[in-house]
């Protein structure tokens, strides 16, 4: 191996190890091996950093991100929450299925695990306490759900993917429905079994048919969100990018004018906290550019690609290869950068061992997104850790049997790519 890469493989691990921010790893390093060790003008950075900001596909992201934040000031997700609650909150471990129903839900509007553990995990760890779930339960299922954030569609991890590799957008969004059911089916049966030999837990009385209408009937505009955004998409009245505009202004309208929960003075707070988010994450973007563009110059992903096609034949320990790999990094590192620095290097290994791209997008997507509740680093471990106050080992145990839950359902996604891709062959005539 040239003693360059060792450098900058030293340089890189040992700047995350010291918690250096992310995008300043990815810029610095990126630009000491392009102008450095390579001797490129630096002068090229500027146009690295313009091109990978003027891509159309990161609009939908930012008003994704909006729409998210419209949803957690005003009332739309505790509607979202009450409708999870009324379903299955008199079976036993009903709160929790509610509180991953209603993670399925945000997920299905706002694309962002973080977004999903603040607006859901924040209002159901303590309403699963206080109704007397153990703690380690309630912080536990409530910090690895919202993996249904990226999982199912619209997620900001997927839109990234499609955009550095040009599948389809409205394709790929329909590969996390079955797994995103997949992983809301396997936890919820965790939480009855679990729960169902607590006596102590407080159990929601079983809603009547006028209750259930009550309910559906004032959480209407909440739930046809969802319904806009994907009817919308899939009946060709608009594409995913216009989907995400029309969902902020929906959105607006039925939190303004509607249910009266936003003031239009909390416009401008709910526009502000977005673009900082959004800055946030275009500025990940822009710095993996930068160490995207030295591992180009260098080649380094036909290199890895040579090398993992020489001495791996098997598609299915390829695979298993690349998931270790990937859970691992998810550690250490957040989704978007992670997606936006590995895309480039594995993809092109896909087409040598006969894995479909959108297979492998969705596996990338679960592997990574499995990253947010695992130590050391997991952002929905603190996240979780504050709303509790307790430690990040505490929470760490606490999460422990939901991620072993969630690893068994990657392992079946990863063995079986027909369920995965189901959904695009059945409405799209995807062939792979």
């Amino acid at each position: 191996m040239d003693t360059s890469y060792l450098i900058i493989l030293a340089l890189l691990l040992g700047a995350l190890a010291a918690t250096v921010p992310v995008f300043i790893v990815l810029f610095f390093v990126g630009l000491a091996g392009l102008g450095y060790f390579i001797g490129i003008d630096p002068m090229i950075v500027i146009e690295v950093l313009y091109r990978s900001m003027d891509k159309f596909a990161l609009i939908v992201v930012l008003f994704f991100v909006l729409c998210g934040n419209i949803m957690t000031t005003g009332s739309i997700v505790e509607k979202l929450i009450k409708t999870a609650n009324v379903l299955v909150g008199s079976l036993p471990g009903g709160l929790a299925m509610a509180g991953i129903l209603a993670c399925g839900f945000f997920g299905a509007i706002s694309g962002s695990t973080v977004a999903t553990v603040v607006a859901i995990g924040g209002f159901m760890i303590p309403a699963l306490i206080r109704h007397r779930y153990p703690e380690q339960f309630s912080i536990g299922v409530m910090t690895t759900a919202p993996i249904l954030g990226v999982v199912i569609p619209p997620s900001i991890a997927m839109i990234l993917y499609a955009m550095v590799t040009n599948v389809s957008l409205e394709a790929f969004f329909l590969t996390g429905f079955m797994p995103g059911l997949l992983i809301m089916a396997a936890m919820s049966l965790y939480a009855y079994f679990y729960c169902r030999r607590l006596p102590d837990i407080d159990l929601a009385p079983k809603p009547s048919p006028a209750e259930v209408f009550k309910t559906l009937k004032d959480s209407f505009w909440a739930l046809m969100l969802p319904v806009i955004i994907f009817g919308g998409i899939y009946s060709g009245l608009f594409t995913a990018n216009e989907a995400a505009v029309v969902a902020c202004f929906y959105a607006f309208f039925v939190e303004i004018v509607i249910h009266r929960d936003m003031k239009l003075t909390q416009v401008k707070k709910v526009v502000v906290s977005s673009a900082v988010t959004s800055s946030t994450l275009l500025i990940i973007v822009a710095g993996a550019s930068v160490f995207g563009e030295y591992l180009t110059f260098e080649q380094i992903p036909g290199q890895i690609t040579n090398a993992v096609v020489s001495n791996i034949h098997s598609q299915w320990i390829f695979l298993l290869a690349v998931g270790i790999i990937l859970l691992l990094i998810g550690m250490f590192m957040d989704i978007i950068s992670a997606t936006i620095i590995l895309t480039p290097i594995l993809y092109p290994m896909l087409s040598r061992f006969g894995i479909d791209p959108m297979h492998f997008g969705l596996l990338m997507t679960v592997n990574l997104g499995i990253g947010y509740a695992t130590p050391p680093l997991g952002v929905s471990l603190y996240i979780a850790g504050t709303v509790a106050n307790r430690n990040i080992l505490y929470v760490t145990k606490a999460v422990a049997p939901f991620l072993l839950i969630q690893l068994g359902v990657l392992l079946v996604l990863t063995f079986w790519p027909d369920f995965v891709l189901f959904l695009p062959r059945w409405l799209y005539g995807y062939g792979g």
